[in-house]
C-alpha cells in the first residue's frame, strides 16, 4: 500500500509553491464574511418564524375564546323569542342614544354609574347564553334572559328620570330649590 501512495505520489506533478502575499488574511477574510451573511438570515428566518408563530397563537386563542363564548341568543329559540329579542335590543338602543345626547360634564358621574350597571347585565346576559345553550333551551333560562332584558331597560329608565331630576333642579338653580 505505501508503494502505491509512492507511485502515485511520484507520477503526478503536485504543485508545492507558497500562495500569494496575503492569501491567507484575504481566504480568513471571505470565510468571516461568509459567516456574517449566513447568522444576519438565520436570525431574520428566526425573527419571522417566530413572528408567524405568534401570530397563530394569537388566532387560535382568538378562534377557540369565539367558539367557548358563543352561546344560544333568544333570536335561536324561534321565531317569537327573535322578535322579542329584537324589541327589547332596538329599545335599549334608542333610550342609549337619547341618554347619550343628553350627557354633559355635570352629569357624566351618573351615567358612567348606569352604564357600568348595563355592562354587568350584559356580563350576565353572556352567561346566560351559555347556559340556554347547554340546558337545551330551559324556559327558565329564557325568562332569566327576558328578565335580564328587562332590567336592563329599568336601569336606563331610572337614569332618565334621575337626569331629568338633575336637570329641573340645575333649571331652577340654587336658590328656589331650599324652599
Amino acid at each position: 500500500m505505501k508503494d502505491k501512495l509512492e507511485d502515485i505520489f511520484k507520477e503526478k506533478n503536485f504543485d508545492f509553491a507558497e500562495p500569494n502575499i496575503g492569501h491567507f488574511e484575504r481566504f480568513e477574510a471571505r470565510l468571516n464574511q461568509q459567516n456574517k451573511v449566513n447568522k444576519k438570515t438565520v436570525k431574520t428566518q428566526w425573527h419571522w418564524l417566530a413572528v408567524a408563530a405568534s401570530i397563530l397563537l394569537f388566532f387560535g386563542y382568538w378562534l377557540g375564546n369565539q367558539n367557548m363564548q358563543n352561546g344560544l341568543e333568544l333570536a335561536d329559540v324561534s321565531p317569537k323569542m327573535e322578535e322579542t329579542q329584537n324589541f327589547y335590543l332596538a329599545t335599549i338602543h334608542n333610550e342609549i342614544k337619547q341618554i347619550e345626547s343628553e350627557k354633559t360634564p355635570q352629569n357624566q358621574i351618573i351615567i358612567d354609574d348606569a352604564f357600568v350597571q348595563l355592562e354587568l347585565l350584559e356580563k350576565a346576559y353572556q352567561n346566560l347564553t351559555l347556559e340556554l345553550k347547554e340546558s337545551n333551551q330551559d324556559k327558565r333560562v329564557i325568562y332569566a334572559m327576558i328578565s335580564n332584558f328587562q332590567q336592563r331597560l329599568e336601569v336606563l329608565q331610572n337614569l332618565m328620570d334621575q337626569l331629568e331630576e338633575f336637570k329641573s333642579y340645575n333649571e331652577l338653580g340654587p336658590r328656589e330649590n331650599k324652599i
